[in-house]
């Protein structure tokens, strides 16, 4: 059972949400918040599984208890928007959101991106990938102190030519159709990158490459 919080100001959108989420069998939600403050308070006191939260409220914005909850807590946060453009989206990513929506997506779609933030990878709108692709190209990157270089430099050829596809935004199925490989494979290539990077999922890996100049949105493979 996947335990979760609710995030919201808007005490109609967290009913919508609660009604949605309790039909599924896996899925329970175990309590509400209407602002980030509340959001950090019942992380600490009910521990979910993930916290599905909205970017703007009151009192504290939702990048920000994203941010803390991701330091102090195991909690995935999946972030909801009401727009694909939405000025907050770029903060959202840094601040180590496991998932994206925005708040018209179809029920389907944010039920998966609870339970892909769960099982540990993340998900993202298919609207905003390509806004998130041209922000990160906007903006140069900066490598920051540390051994970051090192953890790059372990990941192997085939490995390079995985995240390369995942920096560009590509499902599983679509990397191993480029790349000539199973989709296990292509799981298996993605978790030893996340782990030799040591990033939580697949949008830290690509905040990470970003931040390192190694890639750009239709430019050449990475070279390490």
């Amino acid at each position: 059972m996947i335990r979760l919080l609710l995030a919201d100001d808007e005490a109609m959108v967290r009913k919508g949400l609660r009604m949605v989420l309790e039909a599924e069998d896996d899925l329970q939600v175990i309590g509400e918040a209407a602002d980030g403050v509340e959001a950090i308070e019942e992380t600490q006191r009910l521990r979910p599984d993930v916290v599905l939260m909205d970017v703007r409220m009151p009192r504290l914005d939702g990048v920000e208890a994203c941010r803390r909850l991701v330091t102090e807590s195991a909690a995935k946060v999946v972030v909801l928007t009401t727009f694909d453009l939405d000025e907050h989206l770029f903060e959202a990513v840094r601040a180590g959101a496991s998932g994206f929506l925005l708040k018209a997506s179809p029920p389907e779609d944010l039920v998966a991106a609870i339970r892909a933030a769960h099982a540990g990878n993340a998900l993202v709108e298919p609207k905003m990938t390509k806004r998130l692709l041209e922000e990160f190209a906007r903006r140069p990157g900066q490598p920051p102190a540390g051994q970051l270089p090192d953890r790059f430099a372990e990941l192997t050829e085939r490995e390079v030519d995985v995240l390369h596809e995942v920096v560009r935004g590509a499902s599983n199925a679509e990397i191993a159709e480029r790349l000539y490989i199973s989709e296990t494979t292509v799981k298996t290539h993605v978790n030893h990158i996340l782990s030799k990077l040591g990033v939580r999922d697949r949008i830290q890996a690509v905040v990470l490459a970003y931040d390192h100049g190694l890639v750009e949105p239709g430019g050449p493979r990475p070279s390490l």
